[in-house]
């Protein structure tokens, strides 16, 4: 998939519109569109990179990992999830969950999150 035809690339540059949370140079966070929680995130990152493990083999991902991680939380506590807890989720490969080609972290709270997740 060419960054083109990605659909969260064409988010980040504004082709396809979003209920934005928060941007920072590393990444937007938007609501989901098929939300699975009461409150449910998405942080993207603005480099196109397939999972967290394609980051990783880039000079600078772990740095990078760490400040899209902080965006997470910074998304959770805005959305006054930080006193009972939330879940942040990073689906890699087919079945690890991932539909979209393209680094993003699920941000989920607002209920009880169940263990196992599926």
């Amino acid at each position: 998939m060419t960054e083109h035809a990605c659909i969260f690339c064409q988010i980040l540059t504004g082709k396809i519109p979003s209920k934005k949370i928060l941007e920072e140079p590393d990444g937007m966070a938007i609501h989901d569109v098929n939300p699975q929680a009461p409150f449910h995130a998405l942080v993207l990152s603005r480099t196109h990179v397939n999972d967290m493990a394609a980051l990783m083999d880039r000079i600078g991902g772990e740095a990078e990992a760490g400040r899209l991680m902080q965006m997470a939380v910074r998304v959770a506590a805005r959305a006054g999830l930080s006193e009972n807890g939330y879940r942040l989720v990073i689906n890699t490969g087919e079945n690890g969950g991932q539909t979209v080609g393209h680094l993003h972290i699920h941000v989920l709270g607002g209920r009880q999150m169940l263990w196992p997740p599926g």
